[in-house]
């Protein structure tokens, strides 16, 4: 390993050692903003865009090219992804809205209420392969006026909903969260990860993920804690290709197996907010904690598409 590289990764089963690139190096790509989050890769144009929640900025980082911005004012933009055409989707606190960008550079709203009332602060977003947009919408947004416009919720629950790709109805898909964060199906799209951050604000709180099995593409039933973290809370997180789970946590990146075990963690020196994979071949994890953009590369590949 190279200089310090021996502290960075935390092996707690053999597994992991196949999953990690003993020498490759956590390598900090850029330092500046106040909460980094939302990090989605655009393979076509060679660049990561990620979200500085409470400066107002998409930013956009180009290899060798370092960082420019992308959008600003953002909207307090949070979680970003795109859908299977290639458009950006996100979720923006400012709006109370999940919204596409087109490739006219326009912008539509894809969802900013159910049943007539506004929605939270949709906080992260994923695509699914028939089209269907999954969100999630805690109250974390319109808690003060750092993140978006402190506000009273109108919704009576913390909802993940499903936008349907050929109406754009939006409908609640569970409504039993506490604090719902980021979302990610498995790789064969037959379950769906959720994480509940609600002890951010209360250590009696889950500072769990659930699992979920998703039937006729689009209903969620058999609900049950996935893993429990031991350092910090889950917020963003992602799935390699062969169903193992890596997410945001205190202390760093968790990689949990496909049956909810602690492989190891990838220490990282600040609070990580989200994760994404991307590069040529989807095999470097680029991580958005505090203040700055970090990657690493990894001997396993991540799932997202496209």
């Amino acid at each position: 390993m190279t200089k310090d590289q021996s502290s960075v990764y935390d092996i707690r089963d053999d597994r992991f050692r196949h999953l990690i690139v003993g020498n490759a190096e956590l390598e900090e790509l850029y330092s500046g903003c106040r909460w980094s989050e939302g990090p989605v890769w655009f393979a076509d144009l060679n660049c990561l865009l990620f979200s500085d929640i409470p400066n107002q900025r998409i930013l956009r980082w180009v290899p060798d090219g370092g960082v420019s911005v992308f959008r600003q004012p953002s909207n307090f933009a949070n979680g970003n992804t795109r859908d299977r055409q290639g458009r950006l989707i996100s979720c923006e606190h400012g709006g109370r809205r999940v919204t596409r960008t087109e490739n006219d550079g326009s912008i539509t709203v894809l969802a900013d209420s159910y049943n007539g009332k506004r929605l939270n602060s949709p906080n992260d977003v994923v695509v699914k392969s028939d089209g269907s947009i999954w969100f999630t919408d805690p109250t974390y947004g319109i808690l003060s006026d750092y993140e978006g416009y402190k506000s009273e919720p109108e919704q009576k629950t913390r909802n993940v909903y499903r936008i349907d790709p050929a109406s754009g109805e939006v409908e609640i898909a569970v409504d039993d969260f506490v604090q719902p964060n980021g979302l990610a199906f498995s790789p064969d799209e037959t379950k769906l990860y959720v994480a509940d951050s609600s002890f951010s604000h209360d250590v009696s709180r889950p500072r769990h993920i659930r699992v979920f099995d998703v039937v006729d593409g689009k209903t969620l039933t058999n609900g049950k804690e996935f893993c429990h973290l031991d350092s910090g809370l889950p917020d963003g997180f992602r799935l390699d290709t062969t169903g193992n789970l890596w997410t945001s946590a205190g202390d760093g990146v968790h990689c949990f197996s496909p049956e909810g075990t602690l492989l190891g963690k990838i220490k990282v020196p600040q609070t990580v907010a989200n994760l994404t994979f991307g590069g040529p071949k989807k095999n470097r994890l680029f991580i958005t904690a505090t203040k700055s953009l970090y990657s690493v590369y990894l001997a396993t590949r991540g799932a997202q598409t496209p």
